[in-house]
């Protein structure tokens, strides 16, 4: 099989890293070479928090160049945008409708664009725009977001449910452990 690759992006505290480590799981499960890596900005302070996951036979390196990446899967709109470079032409881009204002936006040096999924559909991304916050919330907790779009890549993929939601298990603390198994079926259904 050839590599794929996927980018998990967002802002600090949003939950990319555990978000990661379910994906990890279920494609170490499937059998792949599994390779991830991350990469922190700001993310005490909000700044941006990329993880990049290859999988496939044999990987050799976890890190996704421009036009590579097969899907993007991001849990705030701008940060969305800003990835755009690394997605392969055609490929998905699975997102939170969630803003989140940067630093600049915050000081009023710069207004959040307003027209991101339009741009996004016009790179030629494949775009799944989710209220993956709400969906959270629904589930029990805002901080549930991450396990929402995870389900939203499950409906989406052909690995199947049990690998998933025995993932969700191996990464996810007991206590939250309900919490999280309803987000992932709503993302799943959404």
């Amino acid at each position: 099989m050839e590599t794929k690759s996927i980018m998990i992006v967002g802002v600090g505290g949003q939950g990319s890293l555990l978000a990661s480590r379910i994906l990890g799981t279920v494609l170490l499960e499937q059998g792949f070479d599994v390779k991830v890596s991350e990469v922190h900005g700001m993310s005490q302070r909000g700044g941006s928090v990329i993880t990049y996951v290859k999988y496939g036979d044999k990987v050799y390196s976890p890190v996704i160049e421009k036009g590579e990446a097969d899907a993007v899967i991001s849990f705030e709109l701008l940060e969305a945008a800003r990835c755009l470079p690394y997605l392969k032409k055609g490929g998905n881009l699975i997102t939170s409708t969630q803003q989140i204002d940067p630093m600049p936006v915050v000081t009023g040096a710069a207004e959040y664009p307003d027209d991101l999924k339009d741009q996004i559909k016009a790179a030629g991304a494949e775009l799944v725009a989710v209220d993956a916050l709400s969906l959270a919330e629904q589930a029990g907790s805002a901080k549930a977001s991450n396990v929402v779009l995870m389900g939203v890549l499950a409906a989406r993929t052909d690995f199947p449910e049990e690998a998933w939601q025995q993932a969700i298990e191996k990464c996810v603390p007991a206590k939250f452990l309900e919490l999280n198994k309803k987000a992932f079926e709503l993302g799943k259904n959404a």
